[in-house]
């Protein structure tokens, strides 16, 4: 069963299909570039779908094969022509403000999402949007997408956490590396290098990511939820304070339905159906 649900905008699309929560860049005609309006819609969206029991994996996309550009260069460059409108924010510190405002209600938000996030990436990902698909926990390409830092391109440091969320994922080395000389990564080289999860076919991608998907949310929710606890932990925890909190997660799962209705699917030689109770 399907339905929309409201972002406030036109420019990032949201329904839910069954267990899966779909969040779509719109703004095709930019590649998706990022807009005010998207960072208010991730804001209203997300709240509604982490509220939404129904909802167990929320996957992010975009439309007319790309993913998301990043900021709108293009913008920024009509931006700066004399006669223009001032940009948002009159001084150092308000823009600063603003940025650090709307990178938490995105990539902070994504990463503490208390559900798995999967980016489904059909084409260019590049700058912030690379960001954005990093803070997602799992990414699945297209063969023809790209993965493309952009920063030191556009003559900018980077943002929406792509610096620590690639640094978690290759290492500090070729993280520098690749934000330094800002490579276009093949799908298959960003499989190679821990970047992509996955990468399915061109043909039927936007299916064929849905069902992966979709599979994943045939899992224990409860358990999937604690799972993404203990690993976003593990990257900053000493190993006494992991081990205290898996402990702790570890026996509410196992209190849970799920657990007996895998344990006894198990036993049955059946398929185990999760309710997320």
């Amino acid at each position: 069963m399907t339905h929309d649900l409201d972002t406030g905008t036109t420019d990032l699309l949201a329904h839910v299909d069954g267990h899966v929560g779909v969040i779509t860049f719109n703004r095709p005609d930019r590649r998706n570039a990022l807009s005010d309006a998207m960072y208010a819609g991730f804001a209203q969206v997300l709240p509604v779908l982490a509220a939404d029991d129904d909802v167990r994996v929320v996957m992010i996309t975009g439309n007319g094969g790309a993913f998301c550009a990043g900021g709108d260069v293009k913008g920024m460059h009509e931006s700066h022509q004399p006669g223009a409108a001032p940009r948002r924010g009159s001084t150092i510190q308000s823009s600063t403000d603003h940025l650090r405002t709307i990178q938490k209600q995105v990539s902070l938000a994504i990463h503490r999402f208390p559900k798995p996030v999967v980016a489904a990436i059909p084409g260019a990902a590049a700058g912030a949007g690379m960001s954005i698909a990093l803070a997602c926990d799992i990414r699945l390409a297209a063969e023809r997408a790209i993965i493309v830092p952009a920063f030191a391109n556009v003559g900018a440091s980077g943002d929406f956490g792509g610096s620590w969320f690639l640094t978690q994922l290759v290492g500090t080395a070729k993280a520098k590396e690749l934000y330094f000389t800002s490579p276009r990564l093949s799908s298959a080289d960003a499989r190679d290098l821990g970047i992509v999860n996955q990468v399915l076919a061109d043909d039927g991608f936007d299916e064929a990511a849905l069902a992966w998907c979709r599979s994943l949310a045939d899992r224990a929710p409860i358990a999937m939820r604690y799972m993404k606890e203990n690993l976003n932990r593990a990257v900053t925890s000493d190993v006494e304070t992991a081990l205290d909190a898996e402990a702790a997660n570890m026996v509410l799962s196992m209190g849970t339905s799920d657990h007996r209705e895998a344990a006894a699917a198990f036993v049955e030689k059946r398929t185990p159906h999760f309710t997320g109770e």
